[in-house]
Order: structure tokens, then C-alpha cells, then sequence
């Protein structure tokens, strides 16, 4: 049976996850040189006093330790609806000069999701943002979501987070992630020897001050996000209909459900401005709202699965409000309703109700007036081969998959499950041999994609070549920042070249060339990080 991790993000890493953005987040703020913006930027000497490189290193000192933590989570289909917003809103940062040359190239701007049930999203040094699932289950729309993306981005492009940093930038790369971590410890601890425990002399006094965005800085990151938000394609009402659903939220549930508001707090200044702003705007029409209900129905499900959370949401179907003709507000809550139930059933291997599900899910995307071919259709075609690959019918997931259009082939979680459902297959198949190629071509395309690297590996293995499948794996490893972990792979592909046997000489040569440059890489880490303690 499913089961949940025992806790979400213990100790540190948790509260890494939950107020980062507010605990590095210091008291100004500033722009790019070359933003557009009309209006004066705060702090514009943190560039100099504080490098994109060095922001960086921190960034990715945080993210090894989020990475290894069961509930950073990498659902493909999940992560490619949460792509489908985040890129268009990176895109529309650089056409704005918000991203500055330098940043572009140096900081990840790479948003991933954390599996929570609570309202949350946060900025971490270097480009990365994290969205948990319960922020995507409780919004709307794309829009509402978007423009909680828009906010965070801002809170990058501007480098907020620098400036929470650049006092103590004197000290060691591992100093300053240290005090990161710490004031994060400290804030979401109830004991104050908790926070003594990480925090001492002086250093004290200061906390308070660095877990709390200022005021200006939040309303930099509203006057831009809401720019970003518009020139994407998303609706203006998004951010507007984000504050109010917060606002109304955290009044109605006061358990600690909405982290995000203790370091964004949201002021009835900031909800009158962003609906302010709606008279300036353009107004787009809603983005995706289909696609936004399955992936709403999907985050409720995977951000608690444990088998009595899901068995009720297996059961939410059948509480569904009778449906009215052209009740597109009940149209949706029954689809969500329905996509829960069967992806529920699924993971509880109770298939009658999930098949009976999938089809209700046809029907009401029918009756919704789906795009014939869109991407909601297509989400619910690979829900549908998903259900079918876990009850092991390969034959009846492939079909499902093949149903897909062709503009659908290249994306993401397409080309992960095609793998999956061709390795349940027989290894002389050809076409196990045409998915490892797609795979092989897609990590050339995306090097850090650490789970199509290690289903890649699972791909060789499965056709027996078993350093190629070590190559993979070495390199899934170094994508999520093992180092150590890929080196030990790599070392034991050398090992299996040198024993003989029916060995390409070719995948050989790949693996010690990636083992020099990876241990290569390794040493020089290791002496930074002895300079480092030598220096603070």
C-alpha cells in the first residue's frame, strides 16, 4: 500500500522548505541595471557586494540537501504543468531586462515541488523557487498560480534574497549557508534553546529582522510580478483573486496551514493595489483551466498518500454536486473530483473504481468542451496509460499512449512513461532499443534531468549494457549533486571494463573521461570548502 514519509522536511530541511525566501530575505532591495522598470530600485550596491556566483554556491548547497529529502517530489506530469507557467514567466522576465546578463547564465531559475500539504512557496539563493503541493490544490487557476510564481521570480530577479545575505558577506560559503539554515531552524522552532543551539551571541538580535520581508520589498515583488504576470499571457484578476483566496483563507483555518503568509504578509494595502492594478491591465482570458483542474485533483492526491487520505479522496466522486447544463463551475468540481478519485484508486490498485473513474473524467472533459487534442485531453490519456502500466497491461498503456497526438510526443512525461511501459516488455522489442534512443536524446538536451537519467539507466540495464546503465545512473547522481554517489558508479563501470568480457570500448572511454572531470570537480570543492574554514 502507499505509504507517507514519516515526516515532511525533519529538522533543518523542513524549515528550509517553508520560510526560506523570509529568512534570507534581508531589509532592501534591488533591480538589475538594465531593468526597464520605470520605478527606482532599493540596495543597488548588492550586486558588488554580493556575486551571482557566490549566491549561486549557496543556492546549491541548500538545494543537495532538499534534493535527497523523500519529499522533494518529481512527478512528470505535475512537473511539466508547473513548467508549462514557470518558463513562459522566465521568458517574459529576460524580454523585460529583469534577468541581467550575468544572472541569466550564472543562477539556476529552476522551480520544483515540494510534497506538502500546506499553502507555501519560496525563493532560495542562486534562481531556484519551490512550490508545494498544497499551493496548486488550493488555487483555481493557472492564474492564481502563476501569479504567486511571478512574485517569488521577482523576488529573485531583484535579489532580495542578497540582500538578506550581503552583511555577512565576509564570510565562508559554508558560514553563510550555515546561517541560512540556522535562522530557518530557529524560526520554525518553538524552544528557544532551539534556536541558541544555532544562533549565539550577537547573531541573535539580528533574526527577527532577516525573517521578515520589508515592506517595499514586497511591494517591488507585486509591481513586477504583476507585470510579469500580464506580459506571459496570464489573466491580470490572477494575483487579485490570489490575495483575496489568502486573505479568506488564513481567516477561516488559523492552524498553521498557510506558512507562505508568515513571510509574505499580506496587508490590505497590497490587496488594494493589486486590484488597482486591474484597471490598467489588459484582461486575458483565463489560462489552461482544465489542464489547472487535473493538475489541482492530481497535488491533492500525491501531497498526502497516505491510504486514508486516499481512500476518502477515492470516495470524492460520489459526493459531487448533480450537474447543471453549462455549469462550468461544477463541471470543474466534478472533474477534479473525478481525476482524484481514479488517480486515488490507482495508487490503492483498486481498478473497477478506477476505470470507473477515467471514464467519468471523459466524459465531463466532454461535456467541459476540451480542446479535442489539448493538453487536458492529453493529461488525462496519460493518467489513463499510467492506471493500465500499474496493473501491469503493457500492451493496454501502450495503446492508451499511442492515442496521443503527435504534437504530444516530445513532452516530458510522455517520453518517461513510454520508457516505463516498453521495459515491461521483452528486451529484444525494438522498441525498448527506440525509447532508450529518445531518452538518450532527451538527456542530451536536458543534462540535469536527474529521473530521466535514472530511468535511462534502467533502459540499458534492461537491454543489457550494463555500462551504459552505470554511466546513467553516475549521471543521475551528479544531477541531483552526489558527487561521491556518481564517482562510485563510474568507478565501478571501470571496474567491469577492466574484468574483460563483452565491453564497448566506446562507453569505457565515456566513463573514465566522466570520472576525471567529475573528480576533478570533486577536489576542488573540497579545497574551496577547507579555504572557506580556514577563512571564516
Amino acid at each position: 500500500m502507499p505509504s507517507r514519509p514519516q515526516s515532511l522536511y525533519s529538522g533543518w530541511r523542513r524549515a528550509v522548505a517553508l520560510v526560506c525566501a523570509g529568512a534570507v530575505a534581508g531589509s532592501a532591495i534591488v533591480a538589475p541595471a538594465q531593468a526597464q522598470n520605470q520605478l527606482p530600485a532599493l540596495g543597488d550596491s548588492v550586486s558588488a557586494d554580493f556575486e551571482v556566483g557566490f549566491e549561486r554556491k549557496i543556492g546549491d548547497e541548500i538545494m543537495r540537501e532538499i534534493r535527497r529529502d523523500p519529499d522533494y517530489i518529481d512527478d512528470p506530469l505535475l512537473f511539466d504543468y508547473m513548467q508549462s507557467i514557470w518558463q513562459p514567466l522566465v521568458t517574459a522576465a529576460r524580454k523585460h531586462g529583469e534577468i541581467s546578463a550575468e544572472s541569466s547564465q550564472r543562477f539556476a531559475w529552476e522551480a520544483f515541488l515540494v510534497r506538502d500539504r500546506s499553502v507555501n512557496a519560496f525563493a532560495l539563493p542562486g534562481g531556484f523557487v519551490g512550490i508545494h503541493l498544497g499551493l496548486i490544490a488550493m488555487t483555481s487557476s493557472a492564474d492564481e498560480l502563476a501569479s504567486v510564481l511571478a512574485h517569488e521570480l521577482s523576488h529573485v530577479t531583484q535579489r532580495h534574497i542578497a540582500r538578506g545575505i550581503v552583511n555577512s558577506k565576509r564570510q565562508s560559503l559554508l558560514s553563510a549557508a550555515a546561517m541560512i539554515v540556522g535562522l530557518l531552524a530557529a524560526s520554525r522552532s518553538n524552544r528557544g534553546d532551539a534556536a541558541n543551539a544555532v544562533i549565539t551571541g550577537g547573531q541573535a538580535a539580528s533574526i527577527q529582522g532577516q525573517l521578515n520581508f520589508s515592506r517595499d520589498m514586497e511591494r517591488e515583488a507585486d509591481r513586477i510580478g504583476f507585470s510579469l504576470l500580464t506580459s506571459a499571457g496570464f489573466s491580470s484578476s490572477g494575483m487579485a483573486a490570489m490575495f483575496e483566496k489568502l486573505d479568506q483563507g488564513s481567516r477561516l483555518n488559523d492552524s498553521g496551514g498557510f506558512p507562505y503568509l508568515r513571510s509574505h504578509p499580506l496587508t490590505t494595502e497590497r490587496i488594494g493595489a493589486a486590484r488597482a492594478r486591474l484597471g490598467t491591465a489588459d484582461v486575458a482570458a483565463p489560462v489552461g483551466q482544465l489542464e489547472h483542474v487535473l493538475a489541482q485533483a492530481r497535488a491533492r492526491v500525491l501531497m498526502d498518500t497516505r491510504v486514508q487520505a486516499l481512500q476518502r479522496l477515492q470516495t470524492s466522486d460520489q459526493d459531487a454536486v448533480p450537474l447543471r447544463r453549462n455549469d462550468r463551475q461544477a463541471i470543474s468540481d466534478a472533474l477534479s473530483a473525478a481525476i482524484s478519485s481514479a488517480f486515488a484508486s490507482t495508487l490503492l490498485r483498486d481498478w473497477p473504481r478506477a476505470d470507473a473513474a477515467l471514464a467519468q473524467a471523459a466524459r465531463l472533459l466532454r461535456a467541459a468542451g476540451a480542446e479535442q487534442g489539448g493538453r487536458a485531453e492529453a493529461n488525462l490519456t496519460m493518467l489513463v496509460a499510467e492506471s493500465r502500466l500499474e496493473r501491469g497491461d503493457a500492451a493496454a498503456a501502450a495503446a492508451a499512449l499511442a492515442a496521443l497526438p503527435a504534437a504530444h510526443a516530445s513532452r516530458r512525461p510522455v517520453v518517461l512513461l513510454a520508457a516505463r511501459i516498453a521495459m515491461l516488455g521483452n528486451a529484444a522489442d525494438p522498441a525498448l532499443r527506440q525509447q532508450a534512443g529518445r531518452l538518450q536524446t532527451w538527456v542530451a538536451d536536458h543534462p540535469q534531468d536527474a529521473t530521466a537519467w535514472l530511468v535511462l539507466s534502467q533502459v540499458w540495464s534492461r537491454l543489457d549494457f550494463p555500462l551504459r546503465s552505470m554511466r546513467a545512473e553516475a549521471e543521475g547522481r551528479y544531477a541531483i549533486g552526489d558527487l561521491t554517489g556518481a564517482i562510485d558508479r563510474l568507478r565501478a563501470g571501470q571496474t567491469l571494463a577492466r574484468a574483460g568480457g563483452p565491453v564497448d570500448f566506446i562507453d569505457a572511454s565515456v566513463i573514465d573521461a566522466r570520472l576525471r572531470t567529475i573528480e576533478a570537480e570533486r577536489r576542488l570543492e573540497m579545497l574551496e570548502r577547507e579555504q572557506q574554514r580556514r577563512g571564516g
